[in-house]
């Protein structure tokens, strides 16, 4: 039963994890989703499994008997230079002994500044920020892992997330419930600007789809992500969804906001640039290989907003 039916297992159980678990299991495959706690509400079909991936043990433990395993694994943000090396150390290590294909969640970040460019799988890495060049270090390991023949491995980018689950995003927690509630909605950087957004299910499709296709090992792809729109008209949508007029506060530098605080912000600082130049990603790749037509925004705005309008009634 196992060789015909391997074992999918997800590293990390945030707001991608999550939609991946349950992506997975609508696909048929058996899933363990992995955290520190192993704690969580039940999800059918999901198995959940507490380890410390950061750690060589943590890491063989949580992939024994996977045949894909999936690192959507994240840490606070001021520690992730830190601490991201490590856990991708662990995760390769313990994907390699296991004989398992290994799906990376990635970032943009190992673009760096793009001025406006639109980014392709094509795009050169020009990071110039701590964060930035630490992600670009460790996609080179990757691949490089991948081409020296070690285990095979593919990467899947998204954007920034939007969608039930997700809050923290620049368009999450800090924006819904203050729409929702006619309490100031904070806005980066110029919001005249194109930026794009990555659905959070498109993500789980994405990541699903490569955990299906060993053709598409070796190599970057960018997840199912819709065209991209500039903040003013993304919250403009927002505005006729949520029936209330959004009280606009634009955060025109790093300073903290919401969700945000001041030690999240001071080391978000260095990718502010991401909001004072357009950030339009296309997917098109993946769409034409494996038919992944992005949700559009319109569509995972509802879903969005009705999530948080759900969560804000619980809390009350």
């Amino acid at each position: 039963m196992t060789a015909l039916r391997p074992l999918h297992t997800v590293l990390g159980s945030g707001p991608a994890g999550t939609a991946l678990a349950r992506e997975l299991v609508r696909r048929g495959r058996p899933v363990r989703l992995v955290d520190r706690s192993g704690n969580g509400p039940a999800i059918q079909g999901v198995e959940r499994y507490a380890a410390d991936v950061a750690t060589p043990e943590g890491a063989r433990a949580a992939v024994a008997g996977a045949g894909v395993v999936y690192h959507c694994f994240n840490v606070g943000y001021h520690l992730q230079v830190e601490v991201m090396p490590r856990i991708q150390e662990a995760v390769l290590g313990a994907a390699d002994a296991e004989g398992a294909r290994l799906v990376v969640l990635d970032t943009l970040y190992p673009y760096g500044q793009t001025h406006g460019e639109v980014m392709t799988e094509d795009t050169p890495w020009n990071a110039t920020t701590r964060k930035g060049r630490m992600r670009a270090e460790l996609d080179a390991r990757y691949l490089g892992a991948h081409h020296e023949g070690r285990l095979p491995v593919v990467l899947g980018r998204s954007a920034d997330f939007l969608g039930p689950g997700v809050l923290n995003s620049t368009l999450g927690g800090a924006v819904f419930p203050a729409a929702l509630t006619g309490q100031p909605v904070p806005a980066l950087g110029d919001i005249d600007l194109p930026h794009s957004y990555t659905y959070i299910e498109d993500v789980a499709a994405g990541l699903a789809t490569l955990g299906e296709h060993a053709e598409a090992d070796g190599r970057v792809w960018h997840l199912p992500t819709a065209p991209a729109r500039t903040t003013r008209e993304i919250l403009a949508l927002v505005e006729e969804r949520t029936g209330r007029p959004i009280d606009l506060a634009v955060v025109a530098e790093p300073r903290p906001f919401g969700p945000f605080d001041e030690t999240f912000m001071a080391e978000y600082a260095e990718m502010f640039y991401q909001h004072t130049e357009p950030q339009i990603l296309d997917s098109s790749a993946i769409e034409k290989a494996y038919g992944l037509a992005p949700t559009s925004l319109e569509t995972a705005l509802d879903a969005t907003v009705a999530w948080y309008g759900e969560l804000l009634a619980a809390q009350h």
